[in-house]
């Protein structure tokens, strides 16, 4: 059963669209975690009891490729401080801030919500991740990218996450 929804999972990443694909990880210390949803792919690693530094590539469609550095600070079991540096593809790279909040939905199923604001782009993100296996995530996202120039762009993505 779970093979099966591994290759589910694994068909449904390849056959989506592009989003900002990297969920909040629930990592132990001195984890790593690497996921891909479409056209996103993304690394990260979580150094000590609070902090996970990542790194994510992705291709927005009419807004070029993205490349983001990022690093997470845990305040507490479910709040977690973002910041980061995002370089666009058609515009300078951008510093920004944000929020996260993650929590326990079901045995299994963890639900999470992040908002990052620059000086030229919002972005909301609200998803969950289901435990295929002790290593292995399906997640399910919808975001909303929303640059002060130009349309928005909102979409839900399914993506897969790998621990080691």
């Amino acid at each position: 059963m779970k093979k099966s929804l591994l290759i589910l999972g694994s068909f449904l990443v390849l056959s989506t669209g592009t989003s900002f694909a990297a969920p909040l990880n629930n990592l132990a210390n001195e984890q790593t975690a690497v996921g891909a949803t479409g056209d996103t792919v993304y690394i990260e690693h979580k150094f000590g009891d609070r902090f996970t530094l990542g790194y994510q590539a992705s291709d927005r469609d009419y807004y070029g490729d993205m490349k983001d550095v990022y690093g997470q600070y845990q305040f507490s079991q479910n709040i977690r401080g973002i910041v980061g540096n995002r370089d666009f593809d058609y515009h300078d790279s951008e510093m920004y801030l944000g929020l996260g909040l993650q929590g326990a939905l079901a045995p299994k199923l963890d639900g999470s919500a992040a908002f990052i604001a620059g000086d030229e782009f919002k972005e909301v993100q609200v998803g969950a991740g289901i435990q295929l296996a002790t290593n292995v995530d399906l997640n399910v996202t919808y975001t909303n990218f929303m640059p002060d120039e130009g349309r928005d762009k909102d979409q839900v993505e399914v993506g897969a996450t790998f621990k080691f």
